[in-house]
């Protein structure tokens, strides 16, 4: 009901001139209404690049499909305009909640794809960055604004659909629908916080019930038989309020149950170590941006050919099956032709895959999947799979897999492991948790074929050519990988950066005594400066400061003390030790104390050309005011931070004051727990610049 009334032309979007129906259909007994509008917006772009495109609106097409049966709405938009040289394609949808049907949720994902205009490429992929960041902003306050409206003319509830008499019985043997409860009230809290995005409404609570996961929260009894597996109160009590946490902290998308509960269980239910490396596996997804590998990365050639793993139907269980015929592989020429940053992407795009066939077992099977088996053949092992920068690279795929795809290996098969293999064995297993090395069965020459072998875990029709059965097996054979395709070790680190850095973050660490500073030139005034960056380990405090002459080049520090290891962890120090604050350099902006966890975003608009200094410096805890002596929870959060080192995952850019027209009232920087705990909640402003926390 809300959402309709931004039709045919909302006020509350000023680039929304208007729209046009094209298209509406509306089934016999109601339940299915879509329409199909034509959309005219005046996109904020520089005149001079509207001059050149020979255009002053553009012109988008939205489909809306209300589905009142399943309670559904979705929404897909594409662009008219330019659309052999721009694509863009946007998906909303607001669903019912699968574990209580009082609750509302809503989805929103968009994808870009510029193919040429006119040489300014770049220059659109900012401002349909921009106003597509400004739009999801608006879009809260829009929902916001209209659902206080209904409120205003009386409406606080709407009837659910029901079919007319005439085809009740036919609509609810075909349609089976969830129980019917009465309607609510709309809360105020739905119209002070609104809707984000992967947000819930509990609309059966009060403002001042807590949201945290208390004892009478409940999941559906069918819910967690058909997707999650048995759970006892305890566990169930655990996912919600590990669940709850992310929803009010967690910025981006919102793990499913299924993934929660895996790092739960990988940490037997103790919440906060399961929040813990969960949310450092979250910042990871993020960095690498890792949820699009499967739609945005095609593995190289040489790894499609000589690469010796593939899925290969499902075991008795109904778990997802991968075959890797592990003695068929050069291990070596795969390394020397693609590096390790190639392989360990490769594996993970297969993980993701793993995830998506747990998922589509699930559905099919009609029980809980969460899972897969892997089949390792060690036919063909010898010395040449013990060379040293193999064996690393081995290694580090499966540290990454293990912290980030917890309880997700049901069970590994072993077979034909050689005699080389207790070698490989105990460079391995240290590697490995004790929870997943229990699954792991290891079969000698041809045990597997004999009683508690292949046929107790794999139906005998599926089991691989290879191994004596009688089902084909696509996977790739493997073999040597021609020397001619070997790089050198300079070609492969160059490789292995592109590959690693499509992310547009950097990683910075920060020491007691040691802040990280970037630079930051500008030579117009009232040029924005903008921010974005995740605490992922320690507490900082950030400042921006100014300065008429320019710092001496920087200097990386050493701190080997500190055994800097990790790949663009970087030190970087510009102010000199003798400059003074008041006369060298001056603060533009208070200082922001960040928590371990928090993602912060915000801009300061500058008001003088020059050299401004963002920095990020290791937080200390203040002494207790009346005995001088530090308190105990501030002893046991700084034990949290070893060897007083913090992380930083940070973005910046600078935006001219003219690409910014219009926007100066609308610059803010927000805290969120993004990654790990959030410990405090604070807030400051200035004139320039607004910082809030969001909790």
């Amino acid at each position: 009901q809300a959402y309709e009334r931004r039709f045919p032309t909302c006020p509350l979007i000023p680039m929304f001139v208007a729209s046009d129906t094209v298209n509406e259909y509306k089934s016999e007994d109601e339940a299915i209404h879509v329409i199909e509008r034509r959309c005219k917006l005046d996109i904020d772009a520089p005149r001079l690049l509207k001059k050149i495109a020979g255009v002053d609106y553009v012109y988008f097409v939205q489909k809306n499909s209300l589905n009142r049966r399943e309670r559904t709405l979705h929404i897909e938009a594409y662009n008219e305009t330019f659309s052999n040289r721009v694509i863009i394609n946007e998906h909303c949808s607001y669903t019912v909640h699968p574990d209580n049907e009082d609750w509302t949720c809503f989805e929103q994902s968009a994808s870009l794809d510029i193919k040429s205009f006119f040489g300014f490429e770049s220059t659109v992929e900012k401002i349909a960055m921009k106003q597509y960041t400004s739009n999801i902003k608006k879009g809260k306050e829009i929902i916001e604004y209209y659902l206080k409206q209904l409120e205003e003319e009386g409406i606080t509830f709407v009837p659910r659909w029901t079919p007319p008499v005439a085809c009740k019985s036919e609509s609810s043997t075909s349609h089976p629908r969830r129980p019917v409860s009465p309607a609510i009230n709309i809360p105020e809290s739905a119209t002070k916080e609104g809707l984000n995005n992967k947000e819930i409404l509990n609309s059966s609570s009060s403002p001042s019930e807590p949201t945290a996961g208390t004892p009478d929260d409940k999941l559906d009894a069918d819910y967690i038989k058909r997707y999650l597996g048995d759970l006892t109160p305890m566990q169930e009590s655990c996912l919600i309020r590990l669940r709850q946490w992310l929803q009010e902290t967690h910025k981006g998308k919102i793990p499913k149950d299924e993934h929660i509960l895996r790092f739960l269980r990988a940490r037997d239910f103790n919440i906060d170590k399961a929040r813990e490396i969960l949310c450092q596996s979250l910042t990871w997804r993020k960095q690498h941006q890792v949820d699009y590998i499967l739609d945005t990365w095609n593995p190289p050639q040489v790894l499609q050919d000589y690469y010796a793993g593939g899925w290969h139907h499902h075991d008795k269980d109904g778990r997802p099956l991968y075959v890797l015929r592990l003695g068929q592989m050069d291990t070596k020429g795969l390394v020397r032709a693609l590096g390790e940053e190639a392989l360990l992407r490769y594996v993970l795009s297969i993980n993701e895959e793993g995830l998506r066939r747990c998922e589509e077992n699930t559905k099919v099977f009609g029980r809980p999947i969460s899972s897969w088996t892997c089949l390792v053949d060690l036919e063909g092992l010898n010395m040449r799979h013990l060379w040293r920068p193999g064996v690393k690279a081995l290694l580090r795929i499966i540290e990454v897999v293990e912290a980030n795809y917890p309880e997700t290996l049901g069970r590994l098969l072993i077979l034909r492991a050689p005699r080389v293999f207790p070698v490989l064995w105990t460079l391995v297993s240290p590697f490995i948790d004790d929870n997943t090395r229990k699954k792991f069965l290891i079969y000698a020459g041809n045990d597997y074929q004999g009683p508690g072998g292949l046929l107790d875990y794999i139906d005998k029709e599926i089991i691989p050519d290879f191994l004596g059965g009688e089902c084909m097996c696509e996977v790739p054979e493997g073999g040597l990988v021609p020397k001619s395709l070997y790089r050198t070790a300079e070609e492969l680190e160059n490789e292995d950066i592109k590959l690693w850095t499509e992310t547009i973050y950097q990683s910075a660490s920060v020491f007691k005594g040691a802040p990280h500073e970037v630079l930051i030139q500008i030579v117009d005034a009232s040029s924005v400066i903008t921010w974005d960056f995740d605490v992922c380990k320690g507490d900082i405090v950030f400042n921006i400061f100014h300065s008429k002459r320019a710092p001496q080049p920087p200097k990386k520090d050493s701190l080997g003390a500190h055994s800097i290891t990790s790949p663009g962890g970087n030190n970087v120090q510009l102010i000199d030790k003798v400059w003074q604050l008041g006369r060298d350099y001056s603060m533009v902006e208070s200082p922001l104390i960040c928590k371990e966890g928090e993602s912060v975003q915000g801009s300061h608009v500058t008001r003088w050309p020059g050299f401004y200094i963002l920095q990020w410096k290791f937080h200390s805890m203040p002494a207790c005011a009346t005995t001088n002596l530090p308190r105990v929870d501030d002893v046991l959060a700084s034990l949290q931070v070893s060897s007083h080192k913090c992380k930083v995952m940070y973005y910046t850019e600078v935006i001219g004051s003219e690409d910014f027209r219009g926007s100066m009232t609308s610059l803010e920087s927000s805290h969120s727990g993004f990654s790990q705990l959030s410990a405090a909640t604070t807030s400051s402003s200035q004139s320039h610049s607004s910082s809030m926390i969001s909790r």
